[in-house]
């Protein structure tokens, strides 16, 4: 148990639904976590109204008054020049001036990604911030990264991500020792782009070559064979989304299978049971939260229309990232590279 006082900066107004939607998420890992302090970022009047109609119960938060905010259609020149007392920037800000801190948004991707790194900066030794959070398979979870932040990537970037991916993974999930793998058309060792067998070759020749098992295809992520899942991020941005979509198929045609007469009414309660625990393994919810490894500090971009509960879920990870001391686990691999 850590006797710190953490704490955990949000932005209240980002993502669909705000700041309702980010404060109810707040009230539900508040009421499981009543010594951390919570601080909001945003339109203080509406945050204070938006508590006292809901009557919502946080407790041990402050709200910081923030005159600006980032919309989705801001480009990267308005995000630069314009926005420098937007809650994203103002949250960040704190962050970087206050240890034992971390920061949460479901706004705009593109702005927490550049001003977390004008703000923070980079950890040394990491070229390009990856994007990570972990996905479903049969055995329990994968880690992948990175999930859109880089679209052309090289393959010493891809060596950063497996270090910090390793690092990353100690938190979450410390006993196991996590195997290690390289999205490719194919798993021999000739197969795809020039800059994945150079990736290859590079991991291979570190300390992490007895975790590593080559390249991996994108139908083999759900069997649970690889718990870190390497790529560039317009593939790894691909494959979540279909993910995700795939996802919503499945339950949302499985309700009406179940729904469509007495006999599979029947049916389905004879193995509910079973058809909750198979939804919550793939509820995106459970899994909301990705993480910018790499910058010098803990920022986690939650998606833009969780509800509540999958926001809570996100803040529970920035939460456990700082108890954890995540970018000092990311600094010690480095190191250890070296």
């Amino acid at each position: 148990m850590s006797h710190r006082q953490i704490t955990i900066a949000i932005d209240a107004m980002g993502g669909e639904g705000s700041p309702l939607k980010c404060l109810k998420g707040a009230e539900i890992f508040s009421n499981n976590h009543q010594g951390v302090m919570l601080q909001f970022f945003g339109d203080q009047d509406l945050i204070k109204q938006t508590i006292k109609n809901h009557k919502l119960n946080i407790t041990n938060y402050k709200i910081v008054k923030c005159f600006d905010n980032v919309t989705d259609d801001d480009n990267a020149n308005t995000i630069l020049r314009s926005r420098k007392n937007s809650s994203i920037s103002r949250g960040l800000t704190f962050i970087k001036d206050n240890p034992n801190s971390g920061f949460i948004s479901a706004g705009n991707t593109a702005a927490l990604m550049i001003l977390s790194r004008l703000i923070l900066g980079m950890i040394e030794g990491v070229n390009r911030p990856a994007i990570c959070s972990t996905i479903p398979n049969e055995k329990s979870y994968s880690l992948m990264m990175d999930l859109g932040a880089n679209v052309h990537v090289s393959a010493d970037n891809l060596l950063q991500f497996a270090l910090m991916g390793n690092a990353f993974f100690s938190i979450i999930d410390p006993k196991r020792n996590p195997k290690i793998g390289l999205i490719n058309i194919g798993t021999e060792n000739n197969k795809g782009l020039e800059f994945l067998q150079d990736a290859h070759d590079l991991i291979s020749s570190t300390f992490l070559k007895n975790n590593f098992i080559g390249f991996i295809e994108p139908n083999k992520i759900t069997h649970g064979y690889c718990d870190i899942i390497l790529s560039d991020g317009y593939t790894g941005n691909i494959i979540l989304k279909t993910a995700e979509g795939l996802s919503d198929f499945i339950t949302s045609n499985l309700k009406n299978v179940f729904t469509k007469s007495l006999a599979n009414k029947i049916a389905y309660k004879m193995i509910e049971k079973d058809l909750i625990v198979f939804k919550n393994q793939i509820d995106p919810a459970e899994y909301n939260g990705a993480t910018f490894l790499g910058v010098n500090g803990i920022s986690v971009k939650s998606h833009g229309n969780a509800n509540p509960y999958a926001f809570s879920c996100a803040i529970n990870k920035c939460y456990d990232f700082v108890l954890n001391d995540l970018n000092k686990k990311i600094i010690e691999n480095f190191k250890n590279y070296k």
